[in-house]
């Protein structure tokens, strides 16, 4: 993959992606970053693809402009978490912390964003650690290994050796959200498919499981366009 950028006001910043199974050119503007993505035909030449691009420029500004503001952590402004929106204000000390309803963070203005980010990988991963814990105890299982990620795609992972993914910015999301998230993922421990049998399994874990899965499908994409830093 490469990145071109086409010029104008203001510039557009496009990836290029080849693909041995694409047969003509096409473009996606996701809605999660904005990303814009161009991909071609194996052996088509790159310039017929900007070409392409260029035609599309319009399209391209239109969808890009319907799409959500993203939403920049900030000092003095705010971050979602466990479903609020936690104002962010000065602290003392080496670490954040929560304190009256706000998160106080130490540290100059310019550091804020990277150390708000470290405490929800930090909470992210304790609560998503009990949760799992949670489920497979009750299914008296276990699971092999548990990481966090930045994931775009999917919100969470089962590898058939045990292996549990999570994104880690289901912390910003209510709570029940991400008990959720983490029951589906432990459910594949006994159904690695999404059979009824799998549905039963969630169930099982969690009843009433269809609110916060609604949530995440409605919400889900906000959650991507919290940006820590300019």
């Amino acid at each position: 993959m490469s990145i071109t950028r086409i010029p104008g006001d203001p510039p557009l910043e496009v990836t290029l992606r080849r693909s041995a199974r694409a047969r003509r050119y096409s473009l996606r503007v996701s809605q999660l970053d904005g990303r814009v993505t161009l991909t071609l035909p194996q052996r088509a030449p790159e310039a017929d693809g900007l070409a392409f691009v260029r035609e599309k420029e319009a399209w391209i500004r239109r969808h890009l402009s319907a799409r959500p503001e993203d939403q920049v952590v900030r000092a003095g402004g705010s971050v979602p978490y466990e479903g609020r929106a936690l104002p962010l204000v000065p602290g003392t000390g080496r670490a954040p912390r929560l304190q009256d309803g706000a998160l106080a963070v130490p540290g100059p203005a310019s550091e804020v964003p990277a150390r708000v980010q470290a405490f929800l990988k930090t909470r992210a991963r304790a609560r998503l650690a009990a949760a799992a814990d949670g489920y497979t105890a009750a299914l008296g299982l276990s699971y092999r290994r548990l990481t966090l990620r930045d994931a775009r795609s999917r919100w969470g992972s089962c590898s058939s050796r045990g292996d549990l993914m999570f994104a880690w910015r289901l912390i910003m999301a209510p709570p029940k959200v991400l008990d959720y998230v983490a029951a589906h993922e432990v459910a594949h421990l006994v159904e690695m498919n999404h059979s009824p049998a799998f549905w039963a399994v969630v169930a099982r874990l969690m009843p009433g499981y269809e609110a916060p899965r609604a949530w995440l499908r409605a919400n889900g994409a906000a959650l991507h366009r919290v940006r820590f830093g300019d």
